[in-house]
């Protein structure tokens, strides 16, 4: 059987991942007041299965929320929309009596304007979307000025279209998965070999799988601790581009003040007003702190890294 990972995943177009309820809990809960008054809108879920509609009504009123929307995709037909705003019918409670089921006249692809329309009305968009189109749903959410909780490939992170929006501090990681390891649900789980598909839970695990959100986290401003100092043995150059490198986000010198490389797991710990995103090395290009072709020490090739600077504390 061949190997598999996420990003293989992507490249088939093998979309069909949920998630499971005990991680949509465990990230959304963080967020809880953030939540409060608002429309959530989940766009790339089957509702009736869908393990975000599942935890979003349950918890409709311990969030507070103002709305729940959810709509249904079908490849082939057209679809409905499910409506959550609280006890429809006075029985003291919020649950599945109070749920409005509509008609739509397309089939609940994100993209389709009777999707777009209902985005317009939403405040926050919470989903695990297509792996394969994640470049141009994120694109969407940008274009229609919208919070987001949502799930993707840890390897976005390197696409021009989503570094430019970290870089830019329009997006960043959420507080990530337990231990680093996603688990889904897919019909293509027997696609995949020993170590990826566990045949007691029958789920896949992905360590390369990540939450993005543009909605702040606590730990966007806890500070990384730095404790070693800055000394030529251990912090070389690169052959061809004026950094230094840090081969390991634990090892970034408490006193260098200019560019130096950061594994691209430094997102996990990156605070904006500690540290400044200044471009990436090893892959796309877009300004002069970026580096498009591979870089090098001593003419061994280094994997993908950001470029960072330390900020000047005041």
């Amino acid at each position: 059987m061949a190997q598999k990972n996420l990003h293989t995943a992507k490249q088939q177009k093998l979309d069909e991942f949920y998630t499971q309820i005990g991680d949509i809990e465990r990230e959304c809960s963080r967020y809880r007041e953030q939540f409060r008054g608002k429309v959530i809108f989940l766009n790339c879920d089957d509702p009736v299965e869908s393990n975000f509609w599942r935890y979003f009504a349950l918890n409709f009123t311990r969030l507070g929320l103002k709305k729940l929307i959810a709509t249904h995709f079908d490849r082939e037909k057209s679809t409905y929309k499910l409506e959550l705003t609280g006890d429809m019918n006075e029985d003291g409670t919020v649950n599945d009596d109070d749920i409005v089921k509509t008609q739509l006249k397309q089939n609940g692809d994100f993209r389709s304007d009777e999707c777009i329309e209902i985005l317009k009305e939403a405040d926050i968009v919470v989903t695990n979307p297509p792996f394969s189109l994640f470049r141009e749903y994120v694109a969407q959410l940008m274009k229609y000025d919208k919070k987001f909780i949502i799930i993707g490939p840890k390897n976005a992170i390197t696409y021009k279209e989503i570094f430019k929006l970290i870089k830019e501090n329009k997006l960043w990681l959420g507080y990530g998965f337990k231990a680093g390891n996603a688990y889904f649900a897919t019909p293509h789980a027997k696609e995949f070999a020993a170590g990826v598909y566990d045949e007691k839970t029958g789920l896949v695990k992905f360590r390369n799988a990540g939450w993005f959100t543009n909605l702040d986290t606590t730990k966007r401003h806890e500070e990384l601790t730095l404790f070693k100092q800055y000394n030529t043995g251990e912090y070389p150059k690169y052959d061809n581009f004026d950094a230094i490198e840090v081969s390991k986000v634990a090892n970034i010198p408490v006193d260098y003040d200019d560019p130096m490389g950061v594994p691209i797991t430094f997102l996990d710990n990156y605070n904006p007003e500690q540290f400044e995103i200044l471009g990436n090395l090893g892959s796309y290009a877009p300004d002069g702190y970026s580096l498009a072709s591979a870089i090098y020490i001593k003419n061994k090739k280094i994997f993908k890294r950001i470029l960072i600077r330390r900020r000047q504390q005041s």
